[in-house]
């Protein structure tokens, strides 16, 4: 009883140690206050500001830019990273570990690691850095990650049915978008949305390839802020709308992937 109780009460201070930076964000999203920490009284204002006409037009820009380069970015990586995964299921066991190997290495290197070696690859082909050279590297350092997250679907999967299915006639395509596809689609959904979190996530590798023309996303943007001695307040009620709408995702695929489980 006693290590129950214990074992209770140290889950629930880590969930407070985690959680309780984000519950101050969206505490001090609610009052005028520029510095967080001053409480000065309920207000929606800087939720209003935010949303108002040209009164942050750089903080909104940074913020379409991030999301576009994140949409993009995933949707490609999903596609290539669901190609790579078909394919490489079909190789040999003995191949198949190596691949997994060559596979992991982008993952398991630092963040800089793979800006530098993008910077200097885009510098060496004379490529001028700006938007296409950000969604280039994004796509470059989700990819990966997609792979394993569709990987263990294929495993999971019935290695006959794809066999079945041109038995009975069905060409290599339809049988991969009628077949594999709907088995495998967990996955695929779960690599999208690791990969946009990334993307949105992304610092170092989006500083070494963003360029000097005045592109910005949410991460530079912040950081640039912060040199300058302060963040603009209008990034708490921004931080509080983007964790909600992933905390509403997350209930929904969860959901929807417990229904599924029941049926």
């Amino acid at each position: 009883m006693v290590k129950k109780i214990l074992a209770h009460g140290y889950l629930w201070l880590l969930l407070l140690l985690l959680y309780s930076p984000i519950i101050i964000i969206m505490i001090y999203s609610f009052t005028e206050a520029k510095v967080l920490g001053n409480w000065s009284g309920f207000s929606t204002k800087l939720y209003t500001s935010l949303f108002a006409t040209g009164t942050h037009h750089s903080l909104a820009n940074a913020l379409i830019n991030t999301i576009t380069i994140g949409i993009i970015a995933a949707a490609v990586s999903t596609l290539l990273g669901t190609i790579t995964a078909i394919g490489a299921y079909s190789l040999r066991p003995g191949s198949r570990k190596v691949f997994s190997f060559v596979n992991n290495i982008p993952i398991l290197n630092g963040d800089i690691i793979i800006g530098i070696s993008l910077f200097l690859l885009f510098v060496s082909w004379g490529i001028s850095q700006g938007y296409i050279t950000v969604v280039l590297a994004h796509i470059t350092f989700c990819t990966p990650y997609v792979v394993l997250s569709v990987l263990p679907r294929l495993k999971q999967m019935n290695p006959n049915i794809y066999e079945a299915a041109l038995d009975l006639g069905a060409t290599p395509m339809q049988a991969l978008r009628k077949v594999i596809v709907p088995e495998i689609l967990p996955g695929m959904i779960s690599g999208f949305i690791l990969a946009f979190t990334l993307s949105i996530d992304d610092f170092a590798v989006t500083v070494f390839t963003i360029g000097n023309e005045g592109l910005e996303t949410l991460s530079t943007y912040i950081y640039s802020d912060a040199r300058k001695g302060g963040l603009t307040p209008e990034l708490r009620p921004l931080s509080t709308i983007i964790f909600i709408a992933v905390l509403v995702l997350l209930i929904i695929i969860n959901r929807r992937a417990g229904k599924k489980k029941e049926a």
